[in-house]
């Protein structure tokens, strides 16, 4: 497995997204808990050292099942996880819900769950999973800062954020990573984020760097999604939207004959091929597509075939914005202006 530097760090060029283990692709739990630690060991075996969760995540399940998976491994890994963003107690029954909380007292509470679900004393790179607006970011950042220099985290990143917030972030502390979507199907980050991580020297990891299955080719009828699977609230993937995105498929699967891999692997290479500070995290619950997902790291694209690739995902082109309007309220990242599309 090649590697990428994600500040101090050494890690996999393709690293491990760990939330469909718990969470979002159907009902949950979607595999069950042998099925996951087997899958996460296959990951390890592989060659696989970063790792990602979140708090958020089966409202906790996730980090308990890595953290339980991987503790006898922990000299190995880099182990990433995210707060300020998970699930509450609300109302009169206490039932837990989704809050987005910045304030430095709900970061810290979050750092000290996650420390214990994981099993662990220290969380290798720790974001902050969403900005909470009505706190300014300086609050937040200034908290894991201080939490930081208390040995709990090693290094900071932030999630879903502009290049204006991740400057500003940056002044406070040292920011290490910005994880966001980026994909040939979700191109935001090129328009400003990706440049300023490169200026601070931050890494950029990619998270649904298959566009949720969509460029695996393997996606075709949404209209079977479980009723609790994320996609179904996204506009991309309500049925009509997507109908007119599959037309983009099959030029693109005809790239990936002639680049010699399957369709995912041509997601990830692309990915790979645009940038040293990248770290891909595709996430799956089948050990065959981890398989196949950990062959991109091998492929090598032409010139070429990228500039095929860059000119049919061209964002203006896409069909459906990533988030309905209450989740896209709820990041900082940059838009493509006057494209009722790209979103």
């Amino acid at each position: 497995m090649p590697q990428r530097r994600i500040g101090p760090f050494t890690v996999s060029a393709i690293g491990l997204g760990c939330m469909n283990l718990s969470h979002a692709y159907g009902a949950p739990p979607p595999v069950a808990d042998a099925d996951a630690e087997r899958l996460l060991l296959q990951a390890l075996d592989a060659g696989i050292t970063l790792f990602d969760t979140a708090a958020l995540y089966g409202f906790g399940a996730n980090e308990t099942l890595v953290g339980r998976v991987l503790k006898p491994h922990r000299q190995r890994i880099t182990l990433c996880s995210k707060g300020g963003m998970s699930g509450q107690p609300v109302g009169q029954g206490g039932a837990l819900q989704r809050v987005i909380d910045g304030r430095p007292e709900a970061i810290r509470r979050d750092v000290e769950a996650s420390l214990q679900r994981l099993g662990t004393d220290v969380i290798d790179l720790y974001y902050l999973h969403r900005w909470h607006k009505a706190v300014p970011i300086e609050d937040s950042v200034g908290e894991m800062a201080r939490l930081q220099a208390e040995g709990k985290l090693r290094a900071l990143g932030l999630s879903e954020v502009s290049a204006t917030t991740l400057r500003r972030a940056h002044a406070v502390a040292p920011i290490t990573a910005v994880q966001s979507e980026y994909s040939l199907w979700s191109r935001n980050a090129e328009i400003a984020v990706l440049a300023e991580c490169h200026r601070i020297g931050a890494a950029f990891v990619a998270f649904s760097p298959v566009a949720r299955a969509y460029l695996t080719g393997t996606l075709r009828d949404v209209s079977a999604f479980d009723a609790k699977d994320i996609r179904r609230a996204m506009p991309r993937f309500a049925p009509a939207t997507y109908a007119a995105n599959l037309v983009l498929l099959e030029p693109y699967a005809a790239i990936a004959q002639q680049a010699g891999c399957s369709q995912a692997q041509l997601a990830l290479a692309w990915l790979l091929a645009q940038g040293e500070h990248i770290v891909p995290i595709p996430g799956t619950v089948n050990p065959d597509h981890l398989a196949e997902n950990l062959g991109a790291a091998t492929v090598q694209l032409s010139p070429q075939v990228l500039a095929q690739l860059d000119a049919l995902f061209q964002p203006q082109v896409i069909h459906g914005p990533r988030y309905n309007a209450q989740n896209q309220a709820e990041i900082d990242t940059e838009d493509f202006p006057g494209t009722a599309h790209g979103g």
